[in-house]
């Protein structure tokens, strides 16, 4: 008697945290929308901080709340494409890309969060310093993170025909824009690359959840006149 071949395993469905990260995404911009430039002075980054502690906490929980769908979705993206067959380096670049920029997220919501509760005798140094590590652990790290999930989807969604090709070569261009956006370290003028990768980025991962099969259809092998006659002469 033998024993029946076991389904992979495809785990959980993908598009619950990666619209709950979307929507959470979302609301973290809306409720830090009038956060200080990072070229602002750390006199009005403290000043900022002591008219909108409340603004600035709630933007803090909502991106640390973001951070955990976010290394759901690459934990699941990552046993979606292993129960599709994919051994490629493709999957577990997903996963780590995935789980770098949820723990992005985690630190510049720290940041922020520490920074909505300076006293008022604090000094604009601490402010500034402060606001500059959540920027950079929300921005350019971030960036660098989701660009390596977003890669690592695409490249193998492309060759393994997961994905539609135009979703996935639009996938690349966002990974490369992600990539690019850690040279805002070095010139304040890359800087406008950052909300393409996070919101650009976003779109594109919702699409990418809902298009990608839960299983993989493998075709059949050809069978050739030969092998059909001497099934045939068999099977009389």
């Amino acid at each position: 008697m033998t024993t029946p071949a076991r389904r992979p395993q495809s785990g959980p469905p993908l598009l619950a945290p990666v619209l709950a990260y979307a929507v959470l995404t979302v609301g973290a911009v809306v409720a830090n929308r009038s956060t200080p430039h990072p070229d602002a002075s750390g006199a009005a980054v403290l000043q900022y901080a002591a008219a909108h502690g409340t603004a600035i906490k709630l933007g803090a929980f909502l991106l640390l709340g973001s951070a955990v769908p976010l290394a759901i979705a690459a934990a699941v993206l990552y046993r979606r494409l292993r129960a599709l067959g994919i051994t490629a380096p493709g999957s577990a670049i997903t996963l780590v890309g995935g789980v770098l920029a949820a723990v992005a997220l985690t630190l510049s919501a720290m940041f922020a969060w520490t920074g909505g509760r300076l006293p008022a005798d604090a000094g604009p140094a601490l402010a500034r310093a402060l606001a500059d590590l959540s920027f950079l652990a929300g921005g350019p790290a971030y960036a660098v993170g989701f660009a390596l999930l977003i890669a690592g989807v695409s490249v193998t969604g492309l060759l393994a025909g997961l994905l539609p090709r135009t979703l996935a070569w639009i996938g690349l261009v966002f990974a490369a824009v992600g990539m690019l956006a850690s040279l805002t370290l070095l010139g304040s003028g890359f800087s406008y690359l950052l909300p393409v990768v996070r919101f650009g980025g976003t779109v594109w991962l919702v699409f990418a959840a809902a298009l990608l099969p839960r299983t993989r259809v493998r075709s059949q092998p050809r069978v050739s006149a030969g092998d059909s006659a001497r099934a045939g002469g068999v099977t009389a």
